[in-house]
């Protein structure tokens, strides 16, 4: 994933912080690895989806949730960062808040979609699995006036909905990040480590339901940490990287040398690999975001930069007019168009991974099966970011507009 454009240069001192927040290009790098992010997000919802085991969480402790939150920072640079530039930090924040409104809505909808996509399927399928027990929602309709408070007050958060909630607190910690940035970079740097620290060092997170003492899967205050990698480097707080291929060789190792540790069909087999995994859980941690998952991301998005090479060149087909060339442009093309519609992508896997593990309990695991309703799955979140796209287009006032000329 996108590390920083090298073709950047530093701002001047001179200039003042608020003009350097957000890149005024879109580097295809970083929606090509957010639609790849996507698809990975989609295949590990699955239940009982046999393509999880060769999903890069297998092989490493960083995983597609990483991608996410951290071009999701850089995003935010390109979303926000303008009107923090041009606007100032009132009219930034209001533009943050109108995000986190939509998000928060996104995310009440499509547990009430899901909650009642599980019901149906039990009334359905009486003879098949608990569906909602299977993502343990009972205790939301034993006990619905209460937890429906805690739902809308997100003090109920269930684990299989708990990645919008992180990334709207994220969001709400912007605005504070930003202002401390314009008063001195270091002392923003700073302020996000600290609070990294309190989450991995103190527990500092949010209850996840009024009954037990357990917090959020995903906790913001950990996280938070790669989502500002991401907004420092595409805000330009952070120089890019240099492409050398020493520090390649460095990040090549490191994966390397995390597989025996990450890859659970070495570790069960090679005790001392097992035994370090139990001792030194806090370091993968992925509640907290335990700092090894930190290092692992930044050795696998330095090695992805270099490999998609400068602005993305490598990505594109050396020749587009051969037939594999014109296939790939096309691939690439539908790649970067589900990254660009990320959100609503998400949400629509969310839901959709329900149905296809519910369909996969209907037509039974087999190879063949896997093959086909993993590529339904795949064209339908492509759909959906195709008609996404259409609805943001706001084709009707074009029409509406061409209409007034005639």
């Amino acid at each position: 994933m996108r590390v920083a454009n090298p073709t950047f240069a530093p701002a001047p001192a001179a200039v003042n912080t608020a003009a350097q927040i957000g890149a005024k290009t879109r580097d295809i790098r970083l929606d090509f690895f957010r639609g790849i992010a996507m698809f990975i997000i989609l295949i590990a919802h699955v239940p009982g989806n046999w393509l999880t085991l060769w999903i890069p969480a297998r092989f490493g402790f960083s995983d597609a949730t990483e991608i996410f939150v951290f071009c999701s920072g850089m995003a935010s640079a390109l979303a926000f960062g303008r009107v923090f530039r041009e606007q100032g930090n009132m009219m930034g924040t209001v533009r943050i808040s109108y995000r986190v409104w939509q998000i928060y809505w996104a995310h009440i909808c499509l547990f009430f979609a899901i909650a009642t996509a599980m019901v149906a399927l039990n009334a359905l399928l009486p003879e098949g699995r608990n569906y909602v027990g299977q993502l343990n929602l009972h205790p939301f309709f034993k006990d619905t006036p209460t937890n429906l408070l805690g739902l809308l007050t997100l003090t109920y958060v269930p684990n299989y909905f708990d990645i919008l909630p992180m990334y709207m607190v994220i969001l709400v910690m912007l605005p504070a990040v930003v202002i401390l940035a314009k008063i001195n970079k270091a002392l923003a740097f700073a302020a996000v480590v600290a609070v990294w620290l309190c989450a991995n060092l103190y527990d500092l997170n949010f209850p996840a339901e009024p009954w037990s003492e357990r917090h959020w899967f995903f906790n913001p205050f950990g996280w938070q940490l790669i989502f500002f990698t991401g907004f420092a480097l595409n805000a330009r707080w952070l120089p890019a990287p240099p492409v050398d291929n020493r520090l390649f060789l460095v990040a090549v190792a490191v994966l390397l040398i995390t597989l025996p540790f990450a890859y659970f069909r070495l570790y069960n087999e090679l005790s001392w690999a097992l035994e370090w995994r139990k001792e030194w859980r806090v370091l993968i941690d992925k509640t907290n975001f335990g700092i090894l998952r930190y290092v692992h991301f930044l050795s696998l998005a330095y090695v992805a930069w270099v490999l998609a090479g400068r602005n993305g060149d490598r990505l594109q087909p050396r020749d587009p007019a051969s037939p594999i060339g014109h296939i790939w442009q096309r691939m690439i093309t539908v790649i970067l168009k589900v990254g660009q519609q990320s959100l609503a992508v998400f949400i629509a896997s969310m839901f959709l991974a329900r149905l296809m593990g519910a369909l996969l309990d209907q037509v039974g695991r087999t190879h063949f099966t896997m093959f086909w309703v993993n590529l339904l799955g795949a064209a339908i979140i492509v759909g959906v970011a195709y008609g996404a796209s259409y609805y943001k287009s706001q084709p009707w006032k074009k029409r509406s507009g061409a209409n007034a000329k005639t």
